[in-house]
């Protein structure tokens, strides 16, 4: 599929080492660092019952 891609939309993804890290630059008014843990098949992270109904940025740092 990514040869389809390639040849009709003439995208070429880049290639990155699974080790290289990006910066992100994001503004607002609190932070958290959490551990996530298991949940299921899934992660979970408990955040305050005040940040519900308000929009939040998940990075993974390491």
């Amino acid at each position: 599929m990514a040869d389809d891609l390639k040849e009709t939309s003439g995208f070429e993804p880049e290639e990155r080492a699974i080790t290289d890290k990006v910066k992100f630059e994001v503004y607002g008014e609190e932070m958290i660092e959490k551990i996530v843990k298991s949940s299921g098949n899934s992660g979970r992270i408990y955040l305050p019952p005040d940040w519900i109904g308000h929009t939040v940025k998940i990075v993974k740092v390491d």
